[in-house]
């Protein structure tokens, strides 16, 4: 019983150190003059587990003959390249914005708070560091602008979920690019305050940008905020099939250089965070298409962050993800060419089905979307999942039946999934430039924060 009690104790005294008080980051020398970064652009794709990157490598060869840029860098052994715990102050498994967070402010918080400690303590958020220093800053993400991930490389929060006060904040802080989804934060009719946010950028000064073609005409000086879309943008698969949502929503490759080209003109240089938000969105619904089309558009944006680099030879690029998630599998090979057909995710699919679809019409949708032909009793299975549906939640307000048709097109795909949930696996971190060589095999998420600073010279 001692030798248990002994054991049992000591386990929990190690996880408790770990939860509690952050880790001390790494010391990094400080680089030569010669390899010191003038940019940083910074890299999520979030909720991406270590299959979703596999996979996503794989369909490209499959479809396109050719490999993921993130894939062919290590390939090229162009990239130094790491593993990363990712844990919180109060768990082993993070959320996005505790993660962003450590990148943030370079301090394990407790999960669903930004850039604030256990205790109370504020931290300094790194794009503020940088803007202060005189550099342009900025932000991308496919998610709200106002979400988790990008909201932790830039403001203090209590709470995540107060989007609509980080609307705010964003304005006062004057970041010079922030483009992301997200109307029903800066819409009167949506907002609880009824605050028309779109006006009052506006009148602050901002270029206010509500579609692509406003984008492309952004001029340099003024800052922006561009927002494309009511919560998330499109999801990849379902964007390509949609000429409207094409001319009207850019990509998140567009939107990253769009973005470089907004900032790089200034001689202190910029730091950018891109975000591939809705891959993490996908796996939460366990949605193959969604996950690994989103997965490849966000590949596209790291193509366009490494030729700037190559080019610039003064820009830390850093390609990661936050956690996790879902831990996603490809367990057979015979079925995954038939993701190459796909032209539409289940979020599209499930959207379009209600109390009053058929069993004949599911089946014929999800032919239509997938070339996938299901049995008549799943098709039931997932109409009974619409019976007393309501409107609640982060991920899934409708409570559509996603892990239903994830296990019925299983047998088709030949992919299988752990969860619908975030996980705690030590994750792929890749970074290339000037400051990449102060990057160590293995790292905690905060020492990111630290990485970046002492490869731009850039105080704390």
């Amino acid at each position: 019983m001692r030798r248990r009690d002994f054991f049992r104790k000591g386990a929990l005294a190690a996880t408790g150190a770990a939860f509690v008080n952050p880790l001390n980051v790494s010391a990094f020398d400080k680089p030569s003059k010669k390899n010191k970064a003038k940019n940083v652009i910074f890299l999520v794709s979030d909720g991406m587990s270590t299959g979703t990157l596999n996979m996503a490598d794989l369909l490209l060869q499959q479809q396109f003959g050719k490999t993921s840029t993130w894939i062919q860098l290590y390939k090229d052994n162009r990239v130094k390249r790491a593993l990363m715990d990712t844990a919180s102050a109060n768990s082993l498994v993070t959320d996005s914005a505790a993660a962003s967070s450590s990148w943030g402010g370079g301090k394990r918080v407790n999960n669903g708070s930004l850039n604030i400690g256990p205790n109370g303590e504020e931290y300094k958020p790194i794009l503020q560091k940088f803007k202060s220093a005189g550099k342009s800053v900025g932000c991308v993400t496919t998610v709200q602008i106002t979400h988790a991930t990008p909201a932790g490389f830039c403001v203090n929060s209590q709470s995540r979920g107060s989007m609509d006060e980080i609307a705010d904040q964003y304005m006062k802080l004057r970041f010079d690019v922030m483009m992301g989804g997200g109307t029903e934060v800066f819409s009167a009719d949506k907002r609880k305050d009824k605050r028309d946010m779109f006006s009052e950028y506006t009148s602050a000064g901002f270029q206010v940008a509500r579609s692509k073609a406003e984008m492309n005409k952004i001029k340099q000086g003024a800052p922006v905020m561009a927002v494309f879309s009511e919560s998330g943008l499109p999801f990849t698969l379902d964007h390509q099939q949609d000429a409207r949502l094409k001319e009207n929503i850019p990509t998140l490759a567009e939107m990253t250089l769009a973005a470089i080209n907004q900032m790089k003109g200034n001689p202190k240089g910029f730091a950018l965070q891109v975000e591939g938000g809705k891959v993490d969105w996908a796996a939460h619904s366990n949605d193959t298409g969604g996950l690994l089309y989103d997965q490849i558009a966000f590949d596209e944006a790291i193509k366009v962050a490494i030729d700037f680099a190559e080019a610039d030879k003064e820009t830390l690029v850093i390609i990661t993800t936050d956690h996790g998630n879902a831990n996603p599998g490809l367990f057979s090979g015979k079925n995954f060419d038939k993701i190459q057909k796909f032209k539409h995710t289940n979020d599209w699919i499930l959207n379009g089905i209600n109390v009053n679809t058929s069993v004949s019409q599911v089946i014929e949708r999800i032919e239509y979307a997938q070339g996938i032909v299901i049995k008549p009793q799943n098709a039931w299975s997932l109409l009974e999942s619409y019976a007393g549906v309501e409107e609640n939640g982060i991920y899934n307000p409708k409570k559509l039946p996603f892990e239903k048709l994830a296990k019925i097109q299983s047998s088709h795909t030949s992919i299988g999934w752990a969860s619908m949930d975030h996980s705690g696996d030590f994750v792929e971190l890749a970074a290339f430039g000037p400051g990449s060589e102060l990057l160590n095999s293995f790292v905690k998420n905060t020492d990111l924060h630290e990485l970046m600073l002492t490869a731009t010279e850039v105080k704390s």
